[in-house]
């Protein structure tokens, strides 16, 4: 039998033993009316609500991308040892040569008194997160600034820009994320801005450090891109919301461990999510995780 002759069947049964029976011809009439206008009732009903009295709704399902740690290109030049999210200098591989408007993620260690030296730019947002130690800045905007663990920088390329980057720090290692992000604008006025996202970041959430606009939280860049820092000190059930339809997010875990939108993670995987609006994220306690949200076209 079919699911909705046996709703009706069902229904219609009750109804008839509800009404009683042997009673006069003229009241058995009445019965046969009631229980035809009740049964076309309950079809307009069951149609309205689905055979399953669930109304039906479209689901979308989130398409990811996972990039292990242990996937990820990898240079040691000796004074600079890195590991490449996505193709870069010699490192290539078609599949990972960017995940929207996120061309580069380089996870970077510079030994003590070593770094890049000067070098040209031009129509790229590079962003740099110190993760441990600390890294001088030198550029042609004749800025000479040393960004700190706890700090987040932002250099436009714009029209074009020199700059150096090496190890303040003659006795330590400086270990830091350089990543690269395609502008919406191209050929701007190269800018400079560096800022603290210590007391910006919340425990046991995310709190935003970079978006499209000067006057919001972090620093900004030109790019309809919004980055999230997370740090767990206990295991945290949360949700991340796209900020703009259309929109990606490429979730990078800095340490421990955590599952997001049902993938398990651990330090330095990475995970492109696309195709949905909200992502599900459990971290675990000691998690530190980057969430960077990007147009993917």
């Amino acid at each position: 039998m079919k699911r909705k002759e046996f709703l009706l069947k069902s229904v219609l049964g009750t109804l008839g033993g509800s009404l009683g029976a042997g009673i006069g011809t003229k009241a058995a009439s009445k019965e046969t009316d009631l229980a035809n206008s009740s049964e076309k009732a309950l079809e307009e009903k069951i149609e309205q609500v689905g055979f399953n009295h669930i109304k039906t709704m479209e689901t979308k399902t989130a398409t990811t991308v996972l990039h292990k740690a242990g996937t990820r290109g990898h240079a040691n030049h000796g004074w600079l040892n890195s590991f490449h999210t996505f193709s870069f200098a010699n490192y290539y591989n078609p599949d990972r040569v960017q995940f929207g408007a996120l061309r580069v993620l380089n996870d970077d260690t510079v030994a003590p008194g070593m770094g890049f030296g000067t070098h040209p730019h031009e129509n790229m947002e590079i962003i740099s997160i110190p993760l441990k130690g600390d890294l001088e800045h030198k550029d042609s905007m004749g800025n000479t600034k040393v960004i700190k663990e706890g700090e987040i920088q932002v250099m436009s390329a714009g029209t074009g820009v020199f700059h150096s980057e090496y190890n303040k720090n003659k006795d330590k290692e400086v270990k830091f994320l350089q990543i690269w992000i395609f502008p919406n604008a191209k050929d701007v006025t190269p800018r400079y801005d560096q800022i603290e996202i210590a007391e910006l970041v919340k425990p046991n959430t995310f709190s935003q450090i970079l978006s499209p606009k000067a006057d919001d939280q972090g620093v900004w860049i030109h790019q309809d891109a919004w980055f999230h820092m997370g740090q767990f000190d206990q295991n945290t059930l949360t949700n991340y919301k796209i900020q703009k339809e259309g929109n990606g997010v490429y979730a990078f875990v800095l340490e421990g461990d955590a599952e997001i939108n049902g993938q398990k993670l651990e330090t330095r995987d990475g995970l492109g999510i696309t195709d949905t609006n909200n992502i599900e994220v459990q971290a675990n306690a000691g998690a530190k995780i980057l969430l960077m949200e990007i147009p993917m076209s």
